[in-house]
C-alpha cells in the first residue's frame, strides 16, 4: 500500500496535507507514524517535502 492509500484509509490525507502546507514537520512525522511507517521511511518523505 502507497503512503497515500494509507493516509487515505486513515482519513489522515487532509490532515497530513494541512501538516505539509504549514511546513509541521513535528506534525508530519506523527501523522506518518500513525499509519505504521518506520522511520527509515520517514526520513525520505520529509526530505522530498523540503522538512
Amino acid at each position: 500500500m502507497t503512503v497515500n492509500e494509507r493516509l487515505f484509509v486513515a482519513k489522515k490525507i487532509d490532515e497530513f496535507d494541512k501538516a505539509v502546507n504549514e511546513k509541521d514537520r513535528i506534525k508530519v512525522i506523527s501523522i506518518l507514524q500513525s499509519v505504521e511507517l518506520t522511520e527509515s521511511s520517514i526520513y525520505p518523505i520529509l526530505v522530498s517535502l523540503g522538512l
